[in-house]
C-alpha cells in the first residue's frame, strides 16, 4: 500500500458484537475504524429477539479491547456470572460502546453499504490492485448516495437479514411470496400478546430441524397447554426422516443446550402438541379460499391445511454488495476456502471447532475480511467468543503485528458457551446446569429444566483500547 493508503481508515460493515469488537481491536493497535451501519442503533438485530436470555455469561461476552475502551466513562461491567437477555446486552454493552465509538465520529447509522470495490479497479483488473485503496459504497437514510476510501474493510454485517426460505430448493417454493402474510423466518416471542393471538388456537406449520425449530415447537407446545386444548397445534416438516439423531443427544448430548431443546420437541411430538411429517420437500405454497395455506412436497403431496407457516432453515450471507471483490469462498457454504473445512456442519459442532484467525480468513483480495457469522456462510454453529478472537487476529495483522496475528488467545470455557438457541429456566438454575467436569468447550450434560424459552447463540474473546 501507499503512504497514503496507509493513512485511511478500516471501513467496518455492521454495528454488532462482532463489528464494534474489531473497532476497539483496532482503536488498541492505534488504527482508525470508520463503521457503518444500515440500523438506527448499535445491535440492530440483536435487539430484534431482545426478549431471549443468552446461555452465555455476561463474563463471556464482553470483549477485554471493548472493555478497556468503555473503562474511562465510567462504565460498570454487569456481573461475571448472571445472564443477559438480547436487550440486555444491546442496551447495556453494545450500545454504550458504539456510543464511545462514535463520539470520535467513527460510527455512521442509517448507512446500508450498497458496494464495495478497489478506487478504479473493478474485479477484472489487476494492474497495481493491492495498491489501491477501497471505495465503499453506502446509502444514508434519505437516500443519498455517498462513499468512503478505507485501506481495509471488515465485513461483519451477520446473516440476520437473510433467512433461507421454505423451498427444498434453496429458493423459494412457488406462491412463498404471495403467503408472505402467513409466513415468519423467526422464531416467533409468544410472550408478546399481539404475537401470541396470532398462534393461539391455530395450526402452523413449523419447517426446519435445528435448534430455531425446536425452540418454536416447544413455545407452540406451551402454548397449547396453556390453551387448554383450543386448537393450537403444531405440523413439524422435516426434509429427512426421523432418526436416532433427530432430537439431538439428548441427556447425553456434550451439549446441554442443544440436548435441552431436542428433549423439548421431542416432548412436544410425544404430547400430541405436534405431529412429524418427514421426508417432506416444500415445492410450492398454496392458499385456500378462506385464507389458510397450503404446502405441496415435490413428490406431490398435499399437507392439510394451516393457519401460520414458521420457516426456520437457517441464514445464508448477502455477498450483493461485495461483487466487485475477488473473494475466495467454498462453494458450499459460501465461506472463505480456508475456513470452510473446519465450519462444515456434517463433520464439526462449536466444540471441535479451533479458534482461528487471519490466515483462515484472508482472500484473494488483499485486506477484505469477512468475520462474525457472516465468515460462516451458511454453517450454523458460530459462537461470539469465536468472531471475538478473528477480529483480534485481524487487527493485529493490519497494525503489523504478524506474531499476535497468528497467535491464538482464545480458551474456550469448560462450558456455558455452546449450541445454539437454548431452553432455561430463570438464570440461577441455569449457571447450575451449566457446570461440568468436561474437557474443551463443553461440559458433561446436566439436566435442564425446559420451560419455553429460547435463545440464539451468541458468546465472547480478548485484548484493549485508545482514545480519539
Amino acid at each position: 500500500m501507499s503512504e497514503n493508503t496507509t493513512e485511511l481508515p478500516v471501513v467496518v460493515i455492521g454495528a454488532g458484537p462482532a463489528g464494534l469488537a474489531a473497532a476497539a481491536h483496532l482503536v488498541d493497535r492505534g488504527l482508525e475504524p470508520f463503521v457503518l451501519e444500515a440500523g438506527t442503533t448499535a445491535g440492530s438485530a440483536v435487539r430484534e429477539w431482545a426478549h431471549v436470555r443468552l446461555f452465555s455469561r455476561w463474563g463471556e461476552v464482553v470483549d477485554p479491547a471493548a472493555e478497556k475502551l468503555l473503562a474511562p466513562t465510567g462504565w460498570v461491567k454487569p456481573a461475571e456470572d448472571t445472564y443477559p437477555s438480547g436487550g440486555d446486552w444491546a442496551a447495556r454493552y453494545l450500545q454504550p460502546l458504539a456510543d464511545v465509538l462514535d463520539d470520535c465520529d467513527r460510527v455512521r447509522y442509517d448507512a446500508r453499504v450498497t458496494g464495495v470495490s478497489r478506487t478504479g479497479r473493478d474485479r477484472i483488473v489487476d494492474a497495481d490492485r493491492d495498491t489501491q485503496p477501497f471505495v465503499v459504497h453506502y446509502e444514508s437514510a434519505d437516500g443519498r448516495e455517498q462513499r468512503v476510501l478505507a485501506r481495509a474493510v471488515i465485513d461483519a454485517s451477520g446473516t440476520w437479514s437473510t433467512p433461507s426460505p421454505a423451498g427444498g430448493s434453496g429458493l423459494k417454493a412457488l406462491g412463498e411470496q404471495a403467503a408472505a402474510d402467513r409466513i415468519t423466518y423467526r422464531v416467533p416471542d409468544l410472550k408478546d400478546p399481539a404475537v401470541r393471538a396470532r398462534y393461539a388456537g391455530k395450526r402452523t406449520a413449523v419447517i426446519g430441524s435445528g435448534a430455531s425449530a425446536f425452540t418454536a415447537l416447544a413455545y407452540l407446545a406451551d402454548l397449547a397447554k396453556a390453551d387448554d386444548g383450543t386448537g393450537t397445534h403444531a405440523t413439524w416438516i422435516l426434509r429427512r426422516g426421523i432418526s436416532g439423531s433427530t432430537f439431538g443427544g439428548g441427556e447425553a448430548d456434550q451439549l446441554p443446550a442443544r440436548g435441552a431443546l431436542g428433549l423439548a420437541a421431542k416432548a412436544a411430538v410425544d404430547g400430541g402438541h405436534a405431529h412429524a411429517v418427514t421426508g417432506f420437500r416444500t415445492d410450492s405454497i398454496e392458499r385456500t379460499e378462506d385464507g389458510r395455506v397450503v404446502l405441496v412436497g415435490e413428490d406431490g403431496r398435499r399437507l392439510d391445511p394451516v393457519d401460520e407457516v414458521i420457516v426456520l432453515t437457517g441464514f445464508r450471507p448477502d455477498l450483493s454488495f461485495l461483487d466487485e471483490l475477488r473473494l475466495g469462498l467454498d462453494e458450499r457454504l459460501q465461506a472463505p476456502v480456508e475456513l470452510a473445512p473446519l465450519i462444515d456442519p456434517n463433520q464439526h459442532s462449536c466444540g471441535t471447532v479451533y479458534p482461528h484467525g487471519v490466515n483462515e480468513l484472508s482472500h484473494p483480495e488483499k485486506d477484505v475480511y469477512l468475520v462474525g457469522m457472516k465468515s460462516y456462510g451458511r454453517a450454523p454453529t458460530f459462537l461470539a467468543m469465536t468472531g471475538y478472537e478473528q477480529v483480534r487476529s485481524i487487527a493485529a495483522h493490519l497494525a503489523g503485528d504478524r506474531a499476535a496475528a497468528e497467535r491464538v488467545e482464545l480458551t474456550l470455557p469448560e462450558t456455558g458457551v455452546c449450541g445454539g438457541a437454548g431452553l432455561f429456566d430463570e438464570p440461577e438454575a441455569t449457571a447450575q446446569n451449566g457446570g461440568g467436569d468436561g474437557g474443551g468447550c463443553c461440559a458433561a450434560p446436566a439436566p435442564l429444566t425446559i420451560l419455553g424459552a429460547p435463545n440464539p447463540n451468541p458468546t465472547p474473546a480478548t485484548s484493549s483500547a485508545g482514545g480519539c
